[in-house]
């Protein structure tokens, strides 16, 4: 049984493979990460079509900019901040983001009021189905802080906005979220 040693390793010479432009690398690094960073992108960007296109633009960027990764973080940390920014990207482009966002109050903490979202009746679908009813303001950053486990500051860094529209936002997103559960299907 491989060792975490050979993990590292494959993912090393995978990586070195592609560095050299080697075809059968760049196939191993895109099946590896794929079906992961499509799921990134859907979280972040609702709608098939637009993940599974900003997923092959991420990959050229990934493949064209191989040659600056230098192995001090991992390459899944590499790939994923370049498909978050093309999912936002993507996003400033279509001018959804700033536009979905409500006026900043400034409530940053988390209240009496967050309701947890551990219910037993929840499914795993009628979350990812709540999810996708959020604005995209609040999906995103729901998204980047709860599924992708940014903390509010690389959120503020990455959107451009501040650290404090991002707790307000991910409180509301959570509060909307829970009212989304809640109500009768």
């Amino acid at each position: 049984m491989p060792t975490a040693a050979d993990y590292r390793d494959t993912h090393r010479d995978i990586v070195l493979g592609c560095q050299r432009k080697d075809r059968t690398a760049q196939r191993q690094l895109y099946g590896h990460y794929a079906k992961p960073m499509y799921n990134v992108c859907l979280r972040i960007l609702k709608h098939a079509h637009d993940a599974e296109d900003v997923l092959q633009l991420a990959f050229v960027q990934v493949f064209s900019k191989i040659n600056t990764f230098n192995f001090e973080a991992s390459v899944s940390a590499w790939i994923k901040r370049i498909v978050v920014n093309r999912c936002i990207d993507h996003l400033k482009k279509r001018r959804l983001l700033t536009t979905a966002f409500d006026p900043v109050r400034h409530d940053h903490g988390s209240t009496e009021e967050d309701t947890p979202l551990d219910a037993p009746c929840y499914t795993v679908e009628r979350i990812r189905a709540a999810v996708r009813q959020l604005s995209e303001g609040y999906r995103v950053v729901l998204s980047l802080y709860l599924f992708e486990g940014y903390d509010h500051e690389e959120i503020s860094q990455i959107l451009g906005i501040s650290v404090g529209t991002s707790k307000s936002q991910y409180s509301r997103a959570r509060r909307r979220l829970a009212q989304l559960l809640t109500t009768p299907q």
